[in-house]
């Protein structure tokens, strides 16, 4: 046991923590957990914990089904919602063999090694995400209804707003937790919410973004209501995004910082990455059916394409100074699994970086504007999971990153969901029997 472990256990008997929750996702972004007692964080933190693998959606088959997870002694943080006499712990862990070899459907495993490569070309990948979501109202047995909480707009407020108690909760949570919420609001669509974080390095940015999910889901459900993060839970209001903010540093400084990608070559060569891979990752950005009703309504993008400032392309390089500057890719949804996600931005960027690729024109005009669009010759993202999968199933690029076992398991159940939509009577029924309480 390192001396970062011996210093969590200590913390664990000095803040009274009676239970403990060692957390990971499946291939597909969900959270899954093992609870334990403190008195046995030692053997575990040395030998790990065994669960059975052929439970977990695309993880493994009874004949190869233990599976240990190991905690992250670094990710260690107390849940403020739970109990404070007998405080509840969660850790994130790492996914091993028997063998101690790291498990090829690790997902926190596949961004630590994209990360590993960024750090060897000299860069830092800053993230900072802006999540979406839904508040629904319940009946009196705590069901959630598809009838949103309020009927606000665009940073309505009270009481048209009736989110800001739960947000504030929510964004003081988090703080409590050490993360950085750095503002949030009422989005466009009736009920809809919006909390964005300062940056950080992308390994917390994505656990960042699995704890946020856990904190709206628990304190939305304190306050009667239900929080859902399905791309499109109403199919003619605004869609729930996950904005993802990337920067570089290099040598402490944000390459980003002169806000003209065109006079740094570095810049230049990352977000050309990102634009030139995009389809081949968008089955990983937008990984469910529902996430294609979002894309090219409410300013979520339809079209390849980037510019300063407008909101109707996928990149945008934001009105912003210092370290703040930085690009945003508007395509994801926070239905992805946020470590595959951003292991496939960071690594496309890099490739960029390492072919020295340019920019196209920056499109300075409206997309939603269909006159306007006939006039320009543009790729599109994919527009269904099916269009989505039969992009991915031939990129060498996806394969090399996650590995061709992992992209196999992953497609397979794709490919399957994608057929189940396509015999279901009624596409609405499907998205809500499908996806409405999981996601």
């Amino acid at each position: 046991m390192n001396a970062t472990a011996k210093e969590v256990m200590q913390f664990i008997k000095e803040n009274d923590v009676k239970f403990i929750r060692l957390a990971f996702c499946d291939l597909f972004g969900m959270q899954k957990n093992i609870s334990i007692m403190p008195d046995e964080l030692e053997a575990v933190f040395n030998d790990g914990i065994s669960f059975d693998a052929s439970a977990i959606k695309g993880f493994s088959d009874v004949t190869m089904s233990d599976l240990l997870l190991f905690p992250d002694p670094s990710t260690l943080s107390v849940l403020p919602w739970r109990p404070q006499q007998g405080r509840v712990a969660r850790f994130y862990c790492e996914i091993r063999h028997p063998n101690g070899e790291i498990f090829e459907c690790d997902s926190r495993a596949i961004l630590k090694r994209v990360l590993a490569k960024c750090e060897k070309m000299g860069y830092v990948c800053n993230v900072g995400a802006e999540c979406e979501f839904y508040l629904f109202k319940t009946d009196a047995a705590g069901n959630p209804l598809l009838e949103p909480h309020d009927n606000g707009g665009y940073l309505d407020i009270s009481p048209l707003d009736r989110g800001e108690n739960v947000r504030r909760e929510i964004c003081l949570t988090l703080a409590d937790m050490g993360l950085h919420p750095e503002c949030s609001h009422h989005e466009q669509g009736p009920g809809q919410n919006e909390v964005d974080f300062k940056f950080s390095n992308a390994m917390s940015g994505a656990d960042n973004i699995m704890t946020f999910k856990t904190v709206v889901k628990a304190l939305s459900l304190r306050n009667g209501l239900f929080a859902s993060f399905m791309p499109k839970p109403l199919l003619n209001k605004a869609g729930n995004g996950m904005h993802i903010n990337l920067s570089l540093t290099e040598n402490g400084y944000n390459i980003f910082k002169n806000g003209n990608v065109a006079q740094n070559k570095v810049v230049e060569g990352f977000i050309a990455g990102i634009l030139e891979k995009i389809r081949e990752i968008t089955l990983f950005l937008n990984p469910i059916t529902n996430s294609y009703e979002r894309l090219g309504a409410f300013e979520a993008p339809r079209f390849v394409s980037w510019s300063y400032n407008n909101r109707s392309q996928l990149v945008r390089i934001p009105a912003a100074s210092g370290d703040k500057i930085r690009m945003e890719l508007r395509s994801p949804d926070t239905a992805c699994n946020p470590y595959i996600a951003l292991a496939l931005i960071i690594e496309a960027g890099l490739n960029g970086i390492k072919k020295g690729l340019a920019l196209p024109k920056a499109i300075d005009k409206n997309l939603y504007d269909s006159d306007i669009v006939k006039a320009l010759t543009l790729q599109k993202l994919p527009e269904s999971l099916k269009e989505a999968i039969n992009i991915t199933k031939t990129s060498v690029f996806v394969k090399e990153i996650i590995g061709e076992g992992v992209l196999e398991k992953y497609i397979r159940e794709k490919e399957a969901e994608a057929e189940e939509f396509e015999k279901a009577e009624s596409k609405e029924e499907f998205y809500i029997d499908k996806y409405f309480l999981r996601i």
